[in-house]
Parts: C-alpha cells; sequence; structure tokens
C-alpha cells in the first residue's frame, strides 16, 4: 500500500458479504485486467495501479483505497465498487465508502459538453468534436472509451447523474434521465479542452447515430469516463474491427510506438467506407469489404483474426472489437484454442444484431 508519508487521500468502505471468498478470484481478476499487481496476504489482497492502492480483506470484511489524488481515488471506488456488485449481485452488496471525499455529490468522471464541430468522413462516419472543461483525467488510466448521455425527444432536457455513497453513478428519474451509450475518444486535445468522436451514422433505432445526425455547434451532451480496460503494452498485436470498433483500432495504429508490429484488419461496408488513418506503426493493416452483405452477417473479419499466426517470442496483444457473434468466435479461439488469458485478448462485442444499446452500434 502507499505509505503514510505520502498518502493524501484514504478511504474505506464495511462489506455486507457472507459468501465474499467465494467469488474473490473473479473479483482479483477483473481488477487485474485493469492493470492491478496483486499481492495476497493471508486472507486479504493488496491491488497496486498506476493511480493509487487498494486492499480487499475477507475476513474483516471490508475494502480500502487510496491515492494521491481526487480522480485516481475516484476511479479505485468505482472499479472496486463495480467488481463487487457485478459478483456479488445475489448478496445485495451496500456499499457506503467513509473518509477523504465521502460526502461528495459531484461525479469527478463527469463533463458537460458542447459541439463545436461536424464533418463526414465517409458517407456513414461523422466526427463531432467537442468542448470542455478540465479534461485531463481523460488522459488517464489507460481507458479509451467514453459513455456519452444524450438527450433525446421524450427527454430533451435531462439531469446529469450525481455521485452515490457507494462511489458510483446515481441517476435521475425515467422522465429526465439521458441515454447512455458508449463511444470511442478518437482524439484529445486536453490543453485545447476538445475531444473528436466518431459517429457510424446508419438507419435504425441507433440513439447515438439519430443524435450525431442532426448534431449542431452549440449543443449539449454529457460524457463521463474513461471507460473500458486498457490495452495493454506490447510488441506485437492482432487487431480486428468493423465499423463500429473502427474509431478505436484507428486510434491505437496512430498511438502505439512506432517500433510496434503485428497485424491489423478492418471491416467496412465497401470501399466507400475507407478513411484515412495515420498509422504510425510497424503494423500491416488490411481493408475488408462486405460489398453488399449485411453487417454482422459475414464471417470474414473473424477468420481473418484467427488465421493469424502468434509469434513464439516476446509479447502479444490480441485485440478485437466488432459484432457480439464475431466477437465470441475470436474470443473463443483466442481463450480455447490457444489458451491466453485476459492479460493477453481483448475480444469485445460493441453491438448485437437485432439489439439497441451496448457501445458504439
Amino acid at each position: 500500500m502507499i505509505e503514510a508519508s505520502v498518502r493524501e487521500l484514504a478511504c474505506e468502505a464495511r462489506l455486507n458479504l457472507r459468501h465474499l471468498p467465494e467469488y474473490m478470484d473473479s473479483i482479483a481478476d477483473r481488477l487485474q485486467s485493469f492493470e492491478a499487481d496483486a499481492s495476497h496476504h493471508g486472507r486479504r489482497i493488496d491491488f497496486r495501479f498506476a493511480f493509487g492502492d487498494a486492499s480487499i480483506d475477507m475476513e474483516q470484511l471490508v475494502m480500502r483505497a487510496n491515492a494521491a489524488g481526487r480522480d485516481g481515488l475516484a476511479r479505485i471506488k468505482d472499479l472496486l465498487a463495480t467488481a463487487v456488485q457485478v459478483y456479488a449481485r445475489e448478496e445485495n452488496p451496500e456499499i457506503v465508502w467513509t473518509g477523504d471525499l465521502s460526502g461528495e455529490t459531484s461525479l469527478a468522471q463527469f463533463r458537460e459538453m458542447t459541439v463545436t464541430g461536424v464533418r463526414d468522413l465517409t458517407p456513414h462516419m461523422r466526427r463531432l468534436r467537442f468542448a470542455g472543461e478540465d479534461l485531463s483525467r481523460f488522459a488517464k488510466f489507460g481507458g479509451m472509451h467514453i459513455r456519452m448521455l444524450f438527450p433525446t425527444r421524450d427527454v430533451p432536457d435531462p439531469l446529469w447523474p450525481v455521485l452515490g455513497g457507494n462511489g458510483l453513478p446515481v441517476w435521475p428519474a425515467d422522465d429526465r434521465r439521458p441515454v447512455a451509450r458508449v463511444y470511442t475518444i478518437r482524439a484529445l486535445d486536453v490543453a485545447k479542452g476538445i475531444i473528436d468522436v466518431d459517429f457510424l451514422v446508419h438507419p435504425g433505432d441507433s440513439v447515438g447515430s439519430a443524435w450525431a445526425t442532426q448534431a449542431a455547434p452549440g449543443m449539449k451532451v454529457g460524457i463521463m469516463g474513461p471507460v473500458g480496460r486498457p490495452v495493454r503494452q506490447a510488441d506485437w498485436y492482432v487487431m480486428g474491427a468493423d465499423e463500429t470498433g473502427l474509431p478505436a483500432l484507428a486510434r491505437l495504429l496512430e498511438t502505439l510506438p512506432a517500433a510496434t508490429r503485428g497485424v491489423a484488419f478492418v471491416e467496412i461496408a465497401d470501399d466507400g467506407e475507407k478513411q484515412e488513418i495515420a498509422n504510425t506503426t510497424g503494423i500491416e493493416f488490411h481493408w475488408l469489404t462486405r460489398d453488399g452483405l449485411p453487417a454482422g452477417e459475414d464471417k470474414l473479419l473473424a477468420e481473418a483474426v484467427r488465421s493469424v499466426t502468434w509469434p513464439q517470442e516476446g509479447s502479444a496483444f490480441g485485440w478485437f472489437a466488432a459484432e457480439a457473434a464475431a466477437a465470441k468466435i475470436v474470443r473463443e479461439h483466442w481463450r480455447g484454442a490457444l489458451g491466453l488469458g485476459r492479460d493477453q485478448t481483448l475480444a469485445a462485442a460493441y453491438w448485437r444484431r437485432g439489439a439497441a444499446g451496448l457501445m458504439a452500434g
């Protein structure tokens, strides 16, 4: 844990969980996927993040968090509380943090943003630029995504969430609640206070697509984040994405170290959806076109990723973001056939055929 001489902020929460040891391995695995180093001390597990420390004591039924700043402490409280709620759902966990910042109601991860620019990259990809204050936290923690909070026709003037005593957002009643969808930060300039987000615009019931289609300078939207597992640093990558994962894959190609090697595939509808990507790495990039086949029906992307031979030496990482069925094929190949774990792979379902919601779909 952080030494007392440098600890600036600390808090703890008691846990009313009789069966905590039964799912502690799952909680620890989830926290380690956010690049935490774990160490066992009897029935206590300590977690060291780049931005602070945490512990979960299975004997005393208490979890603790400490960090040198507000953003770090809020992040750790969020990660701990979310993990406990996910895996201890049947025990209806009651989490109340005490200590530093425990009385706050302002969400550290929330910002209200204003549209300042709109530009069409391709017939179906629109880039929106947003301006906001104090965006430094969105360059932290390794997360590339944000949860965007949209006004809708039914709720044109939503209330934004506040911070609850459990360290997680408290949402307003449905008649004032914004609709939340997860999108990728395509580019971030902290000094200028701007974020670029690429939207796939298409027919259907997608809230994000409908909002982006009629977006104009001056419109307001909320964002929360960053969210999502960080992409681990590696010497070599295999990547795959359809249009919904393209913004994230493109950002990786533009920000990973120049010495990085590997192969990346992006599935698009047709050649008209190709866009400029400033690939500064040594990763080989390939466009795959459906040419009339509906999105989510072509297995070409999943098969292309499965066909790649992983290197025998050096560090490697697999990253995939596309429709749920394709993500399942790739995940089962990586986890089952190749025996790779969460520390080497991330296969995410960004959307599901016939369903609204999820991420950028």
